[in-house]
């Protein structure tokens, strides 16, 4: 059964922005082990991956129905499977978590589906 199901898009000009003036940005959102693969990539890369992991998170709480706030960034994870996909590893959620991120030359879209 359906639990939630959650959407954001994250304009990758504003994320270049705030990465820019407030790097510290990337410790507030990321976890430890995603801030691992932030840190891999070019700098284009980052802001992609940085505004896509933000887009999960915000989707995630979206479909948990409390928003950002009743649960954090931190509580939430966002890894790679063997095939490179995006994968939670971490949330509050104890049933499926499904999860799509796209990304265009402007933005960064993510949706989540909770299934109990």
């Amino acid at each position: 059964m359906i639990k939630g199901i959650g959407i954001d898009a994250v304009d990758l000009v504003r994320m270049t922005e705030i990465i820019q003036k407030k790097p510290q940005f990337a410790d507030r959102v990321l976890t430890k082990k995603e801030l691992e693969l932030y840190t891999s990539h070019s700098a284009h890369r980052q802001v992609e991956f940085l505004a896509g992991r933000y887009a999960c998170k915000e989707a995630f709480s979206k479909a948990w129905g409390t928003g950002i706030g009743k649960v954090s960034f931190q509580d939430l994870e966002i890894l790679r499977d063997e095939a490179g996909a995006p994968v939670f590893t971490r949330s509050p959620h104890h049933g499926k978590v499904f999860v799509t991120v796209t990304h265009t030359d402007t933005v960064a879209i993510a949706q989540v589906l909770l299934e109990d």
